[in-house]
C-alpha cells in the first residue's frame, strides 16, 4: 500500500510573527503536530516560506526592500535561520530533516524534475522531513513571479501527495475578504469548478509575502491535476494538522 503523503505549506506572516522574527514556539508546535501525523503513518513535506522575512529581522530592516539584490540577500541570511529552527524542533525527536531548494526551472525541465522527484522520494523513505523553499537567493525569476503556494502544488505533484495543506493567516476561503466585509461567509467545502472562486479570492497580497489567497485557489486547481485535494485553514488554529488528520472539518477544503 502507499504512504500517505501530506505537503504542508505555511506561509509567511505565521512563521514570523508578522514580520517580528520567527515564531519559535509555533514553529515548535507545528513540528509536534507533523511528528503526530508521521506516527499515524502519514509522510510529511512542509514547503516553508519565511526566509526573506526572517532575513530582513536580522538585517534589521524595517521593509521589504524594492532593490532584487537586497531581497536576495536578506533571502540568504533568513534561510539559515529558518532551516535550522526547524532542525532543532524536530531533533528533539530524533526526527532528521533536510533542505531542499528548487526553483519552477526544476520542475519545468524533465531531467531535473526527475531528480527532484528522486531525492523527496529517497528522503521520504530515509524517514526524513524535506523543508522544501524557493531558491530565493539566486532565482530572480521566482521572486518576481512566483510563490510558496504555487511551490507547494508542485512538490505535492512531485511526491504524489494525496493532500496539500495551506496553512495561512484566514480561517479558509471566504465568501468575500472578511477584512473588508465583516459579513462575509467562510466556506467549508468548494469546487475548483466553481468560476467564482477566483472572485471570491480576490487579489490581496500580504506585505510579507508574495501570494494571497488568489494564490492559494490556484494552487490548489494545479494540485487537482495531480489527483491532490488542497485544504486551507489557519496556522493560528491549535493543533490544526492533527485535528484535520482526524477527520474534524477545518478551513475550506478544495478539490476538483
Amino acid at each position: 500500500m502507499a504512504a500517505r503523503r501530506w505537503v504542508i505549506k505555511i506561509g509567511s506572516s505565521l512563521l514570523t510573527q508578522n514580520g517580528a522574527g520567527l515564531d519559535l514556539p509555533a514553529i515548535e508546535a507545528w513540528a509536534q503536530q507533523c511528528l503526530a501525523l508521521r506516527r499515524e503513518g502519514i509522510e510529511v513535506v512542509l514547503v516553508s516560506s519565511g526566509a526573506v522575512a526572517a532575513g530582513l529581522t536580522k538585517l534589521g530592516w524595517s521593509r521589504r526592500p524594492d532593490d532584487m539584490h537586497k531581497i536576495q540577500a536578506a533571502a540568504a541570511v533568513g534561510q539559515m535561520s529558518l532551516v535550522e529552527t526547524w532542525q532543532q524542533c524536530f531533533a528533539a525527536d530524533q526526527v532528521l530533516t533536510a533542505q531542499v531548494l528548487l526553483t519552477h526551472q526544476d520542475v519545468a525541465d524533465s531531467q531535473r524534475y526527475a531528480n527532484a522527484r528522486a531525492t523527496l522520494n529517497e528522503l521520504l523513505e530515509l524517514g526524513v522531513v524535506p523543508v522544501v523553499n524557493e531558491n530565493d537567493a539566486v532565482a530572480i525569476e521566482e521572486l518576481r513571479l512566483g510563490d510558496n503556494d504555487t511551490l507547494g502544488a508542485l512538490v505535492a505533484d512531485l511526491v504524489s501527495a494525496e493532500r496539500l495543506v495551506i496553512l495561512t493567516d484566514q480561517a479558509g476561503l471566504y465568501t468575500e475578504d472578511p477584512r473588508k466585509n465583516p459579513a462575509a461567509k467562510l466556506l467549508s467545502e468548494a469546487s475548483l469548478n466553481d468560476s467564482a472562486l477566483l472572485e471570491m479570492a480576490g487579489g490581496g497580497v500580504g506585505s510579507l509575502g508574495r501570494g494571497g489567497m488568489r494564490t492559494k485557489v490556484l494552487a490548489a486547481a494545479k494540485a487537482a491535476e495531480s489527483g491532490t485535494e488542497t485544504i486551507i485553514a489557519a496556522g493560528a488554529e491549535a493543533d490544526v494538522l492533527t485535528r484535520l488528520a482526524a477527520g474534524e472539518a477545518l478551513g475550506t477544503k478544495l478539490s476538483a
